[in-house]
């Protein structure tokens, strides 16, 4: 991204700012958590047909992925980076056998962008996808159990 955050003089017990966006008018200020841009990153990528399950990438990902979808986190495989005017945004998938992946690749592409930017006025400058795995329809059936 090309803007970046104001750097702090840092003190020895000083912590580190939230992250956050600002949004200052005449009317006051507004300040969106960075977690709220990642939640709707999350779930306008969800809203395309065809993507299964974002997840992250590598064991780390794996591991915190798992984690996220047992505790109900509903931003697993997600990542921002939000400045005062720009985000980016990151975000691992597993995607539907069948479909074109360009083409779900891009119309997240687009959803992510139109709903943060109509959401938190946030220009998204790059939404970068990883496809990490296919889901065949016939997975779910060979994963119930045989017996009971």
């Amino acid at each position: 991204m090309s803007e970046t955050r104001p750097q702090r003089q840092s003190g020895a017990m000083e912590a580190a700012p939230p992250r956050a966006s600002e949004l200052i008018t005449e009317q006051g200020k507004t300040i969106i958590a960075d977690t709220v841009v990642t939640k709707i990153a999350a779930r306008a990528a969800r809203e395309v047909p065809g993507v299964h399950d974002l997840v992250g990438g590598g064991v780390g990902g794996t591991i915190s992925g798992l984690t996220q979808r047992m505790t109900g986190g509903e931003t697993a495989g997600v990542s921002v980076e939000v400045g005062q005017r720009e985000a980016a945004v990151d975000l691992g998938m597993v995607v539907d056998y069948g479909v074109s992946i360009p083409q779900i690749a891009e119309a997240v592409r687009r959803n992510i962008m139109k709903r943060v930017q109509t959401m938190t006025g946030l220009q998204v400058r790059e939404v970068n996808i990883d496809v990490l795995d296919l889901f065949f329809p016939d997975q779910q059936d060979q994963q119930q159990p045989r017996v009971e």
